[in-house]
């Protein structure tokens, strides 16, 4: 056996409230003025919600603006579930109570950020990775991609019957490569461990949660043929034997604590810094799009069986300090990994103003693409997400051909 486990959590988690609060003010800036500057974070406990940070923006905000994007965005997820689950048990948002502590960013990352041509120089130094695998036809990690499907199919349940299901849940799945040989060059063979919390009705019995929570995963997930066979995986459903007071009611939740779940599941390293709560400026989310860009593109034109791309940035400069390319020893063409490096840093500009006018990441809108949505299922992975289109694929087929 070799055995690799990664896991997921819905919108309704708490640190997932505190994101896509977060993101939802970027979203409302940023539809109101695209030129917002934005970095705000939340913080979720019991029913105090506190928002903090800097904004530098032509449109009106004030502390009630502010409080009225963290009450509807609590009540998108899907709180509170008053039908199953009374007070102390869940979160009213309209019980909260929010402190608003936003003030005007500094004009010193300013004068870096905004520059007289246009072009827009990195709002912090960093570093942000992109990674893709063959494993899957989305080009994402199995662990990772089960644990999210899962979850999204108890999400979906929680919200369809709040009698029985809170929208404030976990899941995590284990997969078996068989051999170190076979992790390494994505050939997965089954799964061997589910893991699930999901907040219920008190007046409902382990038992029964167990049977209907199997009995969805078993008929709503689309388990690729040999990954999945009920005999032979082992379940671990609520797993302390009660899960009815959920939310931010009975843990705290914080914006960017979940960056692992929020990319690539533990099979890549993570940057410096979280995407949620950022506008375009900020290198932390633009260029973890680019980089996972990038990889999808080498992985889908057939030059590496997987791909991870760093992307290195410092204030106030435009383009990346390195482009660094690693096929963990699965390339398939004739080109080193320094020398596909090279040639991509030479091809793609890079720089925020070009990542921003190539994704769109100015203009959020229920037609193109919504942070906060991003925010509740994961910042990479899904094929309707502007970075996940593979509208390059030409130019990186042809480095295979030359």
């Amino acid at each position: 056996m070799y055995l690799f486990t990664s896991e997921s959590v819905s919108a309704g988690h708490p640190d997932k409230c505190a994101d896509i609060i977060a993101d939802s003010i970027v979203d409302r800036l940023l539809q109101r003025d695209p030129k917002s500057k934005v970095a705000t974070e939340t913080f979720l406990s019991g029913n105090h919600i506190i928002i903090g940070g800097e904004v530098k923006t032509t449109a009106a905000t004030s502390d009630a603006f502010y409080k009225d994007i963290a009450r509807e965005a609590l009540h998108k997820i899907g709180y509170p579930e008053s039908e199953g689950f009374e007070r102390g048990e869940t979160l009213y948002p309209d019980e909260t109570d929010l402190h608003i502590y936003i003030s005007e960013q500094s004009p010193d990352i300013s004068i870096g950020v905004e520059k007289e041509d246009e072009e827009i120089g990195a709002g912090d130094q960093g570093i942000m990775f992109g990674y893709a695998t063959s494993e899957r036809d989305d080009y994402m990690p199995t662990a990772l991609a089960y644990a999210r499907e899962i979850r999204d199919v108890l999400y979906t349940y929680a919200l369809e019957h709040p009698e029985t299901f809170g929208v404030d849940l976990k899941t995590q799945v284990t997969i078996d490569y068989g051999t170190k040989e076979n992790f390494d060059h994505c050939r997965p063979e089954k799964i061997t461990q589910i893991v699930v919390a999901i907040p219920h009705n008190k007046d409902i019995p382990l038992q029964q949660v167990e049977t209907l929570v199997k009995a969805l995963i078993i008929d709503k997930v689309k388990f690729k043929e040999g990954h999945f066979d009920e005999a032979h995986v082992l379940f671990y459903i609520n797993n302390t034997g009660r899960f009815v007071r959920h939310s931010p009611i009975a843990d705290s939740g914080l914006t960017g604590r979940k960056v692992v779940c929020d990319t690539y599941g533990g099979y890549a390293p993570i940057g410096g810094g979280s995407q949620s709560s950022k506008d375009y400026s900020k290198v932390d989310r633009s260029a973890l799009y680019a980089a996972r860009w990038i990889a999808k593109h080498i992985v889908a034109a057939g030059l590496a069986e997987k791909a991870l791309v760093q992307l290195a940035y410092v204030i106030a400069e435009p383009k990346p300090l390195s482009v660094t390319v690693d096929t963990q020893h699965t390339a398939l063409s004739q080109f080193s990994d320094e020398v596909l490096s090279e040639k991509i840093a030479s091809a793609f500009p890079l720089t925020p103003k070009w990542i921003t006018g190539k994704f769109g990441l100015d203009r959020p809108s229920e037609d193109h693409f919504l942070y906060a949505d991003v925010a509740a299922k994961g910042q990479v992975g899904y094929k309707e997400y502007p970075w996940e289109q593979l509208d390059a694929l030409e130019w990186f087929e042809a480095l295979n051909k030359a």
